[in-house]
């Protein structure tokens, strides 16, 4: 018997790699405009200084166009809330990138690489401003996101088991915890950023727990006769 899918995207945390050192053999091939960036962040006195004011200033305006970009999509935010939330954004995402710089593996340039932080930053914010005043919802708001309108009888009765089978294991198999989880970010769409921060924890502690959450689905339906070849799968 074969089962429909579990739609789940899991984001992956890029994990910190030490800090390269000031004269490595990858500092040497980069282009001249991105190694003087490293060896002035890396520097002291008035030359780190002004670096970092640079970088800054890069950063806020990789934030403000990111952040007009999605204007559009946020019309209930006034323009100097949209530039606060910049400006909050390009901070954060300059203590990222000085402690991340042994990170850079000049793959591009060095002003493209820390534009995504800042970027990134802008996301994550303006995504938890838009969940700032909503409840996070408990329940799936819909199990038709398994449903395909193009199957015969047969498939449609199938599906209709698998997805039975499927709520009461979320019911009766997980934790409550790993079902809030799941629920949330699973099935209603909630990011995991706004998740983590209204239950006080932390992105990898959520990915962990959706993780186990899916690998018990996964056995009960197996025991349960399904066929998960193409279903539910394993998060990688």
């Amino acid at each position: 018997m074969s089962a429909a899918s579990l739609p789940l995207v899991e984001p992956v945390d890029v994990a910190r790699q030490p800090a390269a050192a000031e004269h490595s053999p990858l500092q040497s091939s980069l282009d001249p405009e991105s190694r003087d960036w490293l060896d002035s962040l890396r520097g002291e006195g008035a030359r780190r200084e002004e670096a970092i004011a640079r970088l800054h200033a890069l950063l806020l305006r990789a934030a403000r166009f990111e952040a007009a970009r999605r204007r559009p999509a946020l019309p209930h935010l006034r323009g100097d809330e949209l530039d606060a939330i910049a400006l909050e954004a390009a901070d954060d995402a300059l203590m990222n990138v000085l402690a991340r710089l042994g990170d850079f593996r000049g793959m591009s340039r060095f002003t493209t690489w820390v534009y995504k932080f800042a970027l990134l930053e802008v996301a994550v914010k303006l995504r938890k401003r838009a969940w700032q005043r909503r409840e996070l919802p408990l329940e799936p708001e819909a199990w038709t996101v398994f449903s395909s309108d193009g199957s015969g009888p047969a498939e449609r009765a199938e599906q209709s088991e698998f997805l039975q089978t499927l709520q009461r294991a979320i019911e009766e198999v997980l934790t409550q915890h790993q079902r809030r989880v799941l629920v949330a970010l699973a099935l209603n769409g909630v990011p995991i950023d706004v998740l983590a921060e209204r239950l006080g924890t932390t992105r990898g502690a959520l990915y962990k727990t959706l993780h186990d959450a899916r690998r018990k689905l996964r056995r009960h339906l197996i025991d349960s006769g399904f066929a998960l070849d193409v279903g539910v799968r394993e998060a990688s």
